[in-house]
């Protein structure tokens, strides 16, 4: 997420020059691969480089074909089988054992159908959307490479393909995708030839809410702010000096347990943790959180400490259902033997990252299952 803001904000930064802008996308993987697709890198035509679609290894080869590949400025997709014997003879030496799928195009400020102003719309709105790439194509079908179709959260859409019928299927797709939050490979056959898409899921940054500001939420802001989210400190003292340590923070809110439901703002991307280090304003935040549609709230402390919390707040508003009890995590944090206030914050921004991804934490080298999740490819007959 950081590294997609970085790339928004070099975007933004070189529009004022009269240098190309290129954008380089992972869109679609076989196999093991460093990186997922959706990954990008901005370039410019003087070598300008901002974000990664590998570990070191592809950058200068993708940025050698937008000065060689693209003469006419047309989007192409290259692909990398590091599979091949040929990757030691070409000098990439990737070591993934798979194949990468990366569409390269030229990146035009005032076309609406730009994938970096779409997803800035997006941050700034705490809107999801839905851009669907295509990057294949075989056969006599009326449709190019990098040609697309985008849906934001209000169902309106815009396109550029000509296909009438594959655009109908097209927004049927994404608008699933959208309800399903998650991206996935589209193949659209047709009695002519086969078209190939990438439907892919754009999330918003997610809203940390961190309740209390003692030294150690400190770690815990810089650990969010070092993802991309966006990260909200409520201090309960209301103190002034608390502005000055949370520097990082997107905002500062000095408040008091009696006032605080007035000035919380949530919605489906935040989530919550409360180490404010005293009983009674935790006892009052989680009254407002437990209740709340967050999918994560954490609180600091042990678990007797935890179970008192809980005894005191349902004698006073009645027993909560399980399931607002399911995203209360406290203790919190994974299990790595955490003693200092960096070790700590890391866990609790780790466990947070798993549950946003429904993970378990635990060992790769103990999962069964591939490391990344593995989308379906789906075909589907277009008859015109």
């Amino acid at each position: 997420m950081k590294e997609l803001n970085s790339i928004i904000i070099a975007f933004a930064a070189l529009q004022d020059n009269p240098e190309s802008v290129f954008l380089a996308t992972i869109v679609n993987v076989k196999g093991s691969t460093y990186r997922q697709p959706g990954a990008r890198m901005l370039m410019s035509s003087t070598g300008n480089m901002v974000g990664t679609i590998s570990g070191g290894c592809l950058e200068n080869d993708v940025f050698e074909h937008t000065r060689v590949s693209m003469p006419d400025g047309k989007s192409i997709v290259v692909t990398y089988d590091t599979n091949a014997d040929e990757d030691i003879i070409w000098g990439f030496g990737l070591g993934c054992n798979g194949v990468v799928d990366v569409l390269i195009e030229c990146l035009n400020p005032d076309d609406p159908l730009n994938p970096l102003i779409f997803i800035q719309q997006c941050f700034n709105n705490q809107q999801c959307g839905i851009i669907a790439t295509v990057f294949g194509v075989e056969g006599e079908v009326n449709v190019q490479v990098g040609a697309r179709l985008i849906l934001n959260a209000d169902n309106n859409v815009n396109t550029n393909i000509p296909e009438s019928a594959l655009n109908q299927v097209l927004i049927k797709d994404a608008q699933e995708a959208l309800k399903n939050q998650c991206s996935s490979f589209h193949k659209y056959q047709f009695g002519s030839g086969e078209v190939n898409v990438f439907m892919e899921f754009i999330q918003p940054p997610f809203n940390l809410l961190i309740f209390g500001a003692g030294r150690d939420s400190v770690p815990v802001a810089e650990f969010a702010k070092a993802l991309g989210w966006q990260v909200t400190i409520f201090d309960c003292r209301a103190m002034e000096a608390t502005k000055g340590r949370f520097m990082m923070a997107n905002e500062v809110i000095l408040t008091r347990r009696e006032i605080l439901y007035k000035q919380i703002s949530m919605n489906e991307n935040s989530i919550a943790v409360v180490m404010t280090h005293n009983y009674f304003d935790d006892l009052e935040i989680l009254k407002l959180l437990i209740p709340s549609n967050l999918i994560y709230v954490g609180c600091l402390g042990s678990k007797q400490r935890t179970q008192r919390l809980l005894t005191d707040l349902q004698k006073e508003c009645g027993e909560y259902p399980p399931a607002q009890l399911q995203k209360l995590y406290a203790p919190i944090g994974l299990d790595i033997g955490a003693n200092t206030p960096e070790a700590i914050a890391l866990s609790i921004i780790a466990e947070i990252q798993a549950i946003l991804t429904q993970r378990n934490g635990g060992f790769l080298k103990d999962r069964n299952q591939p490391i990344h999740q593995i989308t379906q490819v789906q075909e589907i007959f277009i008859e015109k």
